[in-house]
C-alpha cells in the first residue's frame, strides 16, 4: 500500500484509491461457501409415505366453571354447591381430562383457593385456569 513517497521534495498527495482485493477474495470465498452448501440442503430423500383418509375429531374439552365469593362459597357453573358436591363432580368428570375454570372474588382467602387446587389434585385434574376480569385494572 502506497500512501506517498518519502521525497522530502514538492508537496504530495496521497493515493485516493480503494483496495479492493480483499474484497474480492471475502466474496469469492463466500461464493464458493453458497455453491457448497445449497446443494446440500436441498437433498431429500424419497420416501413412499402411506395415503390415509381421516376426519377431524370435534371432541370438546370438557370445562369446569367453579367460582368462590368472598365469604368462601362454592358455586358449580352458577349454581351454589357445597364442598362435598364439588368433589364429587370432580371426580365424575376427572376421566374425562376436564379443564378447571376458577373464579375467585378478590377478598377470597388464599387457603380456600388452595383447597380447591388440593381437591383437584387429588381427583388428577392437570388443567386449571385462572379466569380473572382484565376491565378491573382498567376502570382503576
Amino acid at each position: 500500500m502506497a500512501f506517498g513517497s518519502f521525497s522530502e521534495g514538492g508537496v504530495t498527495q496521497p493515493m485516493a484509491e480503494i483496495n479492493t482485493t480483499p474484497m474480492v477474495d471475502v466474496m469469492l470465498v463466500l461464493l464458493i461457501i453458497f455453491i457448497i452448501t445449497i446443494p446440500v440442503m436441498q437433498q431429500a430423500v424419497p420416501i413412499d409415505l402411506p395415503q390415509v383418509s381421516s376426519q377431524k375429531v370435534e371432541d370438546k374439552p370438557v370445562v369446569i366453571q367453579l367460582a368462590l365469593d368472598a365469604e368462601g362459597r362454592y358455586y358449580l357453573d352458577g349454581a351454589p354447591v357445597h364442598r362435598s358436591e364439588v368433589e364429587s363432580r370432580f371426580a365424575a368428570t376427572a376421566s374425562r381430562s376436564p379443564e378447571l375454570h376458577l373464579r375467585a372474588d378478590r377478598g377470597t382467602r388464599y387457603d380456600k383457593v388452595a383447597e380447591i387446587l388440593a381437591i383437584a389434585q387429588q381427583a388428577g385434574i392437570n388443567r386449571i385456569a385462572f379466569v380473572t376480569d382484565p376491565n378491573l385494572q382498567a376502570n382503576r
